[in-house]
């Protein structure tokens, strides 16, 4: 039996999200439109307004409504501490620590030659005019400890290597509470390479 073309539209669309699958996006589909229509259209207006109110903020590339987000907004922030992140959401997990007082960058994603994003894409340009401003000291570099993350931070370092300003990168090593016979190896031994004086 054939789907009507708007629910194989609805369909395709659910696709588009991180991890869902044709199947997920089908089940996502039928409930939508057999159990909660109320909830669909929450979700086409919350996607519509979003779409319509949300940009870059001018200055660390975040998402806002406004032309600066309210943490580069904020005169309570340290102006010479620089911390780069991948995308919003890890500007928000980084705001949850409370350890963190300056200000950002949002690269909006991390390099990936086979994906095709390169230092263009992640606008490599902006950052490398913000590092240079006079202002900022010191960069931190949070970017993700995958391939592409360290591919990422080590690009960013060798260019800004020779602007006179700090480049330092996030720890890592073992959680907090966590107990040696369960932490895999290779955290391990990023710990051990890692390790300071007590």
């Amino acid at each position: 039996m054939e789907n009507p073309p708007s629910l194989d539209e609805l369909i395709r669309a659910l696709r588009c999200l991180p991890g869902v699958g044709p199947k997920s996006a089908q089940r996502m589909a039928f409930h939508l439109l057999q159990r909660d229509h109320d909830g669909a259209r929450r979700l086409a207006d919350g996607l519509n307004l979003a779409l319509g109110r949300i940009r870059h903020c001018g200055k660390c590339n975040t998402f806002t409504e406004a032309e600066m987000c309210v943490v580069c907004a904020s005169v309570r922030r340290d102006p010479t501490l620089l911390c780069v992140v991948e995308t919003p959401a890890d500007l928000a997990v980084m705001e949850q620590t409370q350890s963190y007082a300056g200000h950002y960058f949002v690269l909006m994603g991390r390099l990936s030659p086979l994906d095709g994003i390169g230092p263009r894409e992640i606008h490599l340009d902006r950052l490398l005019q913000r590092a240079s401003d006079g202002v900022v000291k010191e960069v931190i570099l949070a970017t993700n400890f995958t391939v592409e993350g360290e591919a990422t931070a080590h690009y960013v370092s060798e260019l800004l290597g020779d602007k006179g300003v700090k480049v330092t990168r996030i720890a890592r090593g073992l959680p907090v509470g966590g107990e040696l016979e369960h932490v895999d190896s290779g955290t391990l031994a990023q710990a051990l390479l890692e390790r300071r004086p007590a």
